[in-house]
């Protein structure tokens, strides 16, 4: 059996999705748009793709839901679908943080 095949991408988005920091269950709605909003903004397939994933927890339960994007390790919270598609648009595709919504970042 040989090595799996991955095609390059240019970055991965994972949502939480669990019951503690969205107990309405605003994440799973926010992992839904998040595919239709990376189909409108041409963000599925080639190189500049985004992947995503959703989890059950990341370790922080409040203010959310939580949203981080790698590789530059940028956590946002308060993810509203208006927020969300922001961070589609300006961060995804554009390159640019949405800077008023992040609360942590992994190194500078």
């Amino acid at each position: 059996m040989g090595d799996p095949v991955m095609e390059p991408y240019s970055r991965h988005v994972i949502v939480c999705t669990g019951g503690f920091c969205s107990p309405d269950r605003r994440g799973r709605e926010l992992y839904s748009l998040l595919a239709s909003l990376l189909q409108r903004e041409g963000l599925l397939f080639g190189p500049d793709r985004v992947k995503r994933g959703e989890t059950p927890c990341l370790g922080v339960c409040g203010g959310g839901p939580i949203m981080v994007v790698y590789p530059e390790g940028v956590w946002y919270s308060h993810v509203t679908p208006a927020l969300l598609e922001r961070i589609v648009v300006e961060h995804l595709k554009e390159g640019k943080i949405v800077d008023n919504a992040v609360f942590h970042r992994i190194g500078p």
